[in-house]
């Protein structure tokens, strides 16, 4: 993946069906990165870090637009 970073304008862009499909590869990048770090040293080991906050931003994005429950 080349960036890890989106920007919050760059997530607000996104669709739902976009985002489900971000969250699942940053998820597999996040965790490619996790079993990568525990074998060899990496390149930037803020990548994970960033990768798992990317995560959570996407899916507090999907949450927000979802309907809200009384």
């Amino acid at each position: 993946m080349a960036t890890l970073k989106l920007t919050t304008q760059q997530i607000r862009e996104l669709t739902d069906v976009e985002l489900r499909q971000k969250i699942a590869e940053y998820e597999r990048e996040r965790d490619g990165l996790r079993f990568k770090a525990g074998t060899e040293v990496l390149a930037n080991p803020m990548d994970v870090r960033l990768a798992r906050r990317t995560v959570a931003r996407l899916q507090t994005a999907l949450r927000a637009r979802a309907p809200k429950k009384a």
